[in-house]
């Protein structure tokens, strides 16, 4: 979790604080998460969209999740798939 929260900082993405293994990134509409769900689907990345009514208008989210299971080779290929999407689509 810390190495990933580092390393998304670094993006210049809008990750909401948590110490625990579901990470939060801000996207702000419903649109602009299901989007990056969508594409980092499309890179074989299981990353869901939380948006309202669950969250408030306006602060949608990715919802990473994380678990005993994932490798330091599994978040090499999550960070590389947020930094290819966040290139693609911007945030």
């Amino acid at each position: 979790v810390t190495r990933f929260r580092h390393e998304v900082l670094g993006l210049g993405l809008d990750l909401m604080p948590s110490d625990t293994p579901i990470q939060p990134i801000r996207l702000g509409g419903a649109t602009a998460a299901n989007a990056w769900a969508e594409a980092l689907y499309r890179k074989g990345l299981l990353v869901g969209a939380i948006r309202p009514p669950t969250v408030p208008q306006g602060s949608a989210r990715l919802r990473v999740t994380f678990s005993a299971a994932h490798s330091d080779a599994d978040l090499d290929c999550l960070l590389d798939g947020l930094s290819a999407v966040r290139r693609e689509l911007g945030t």
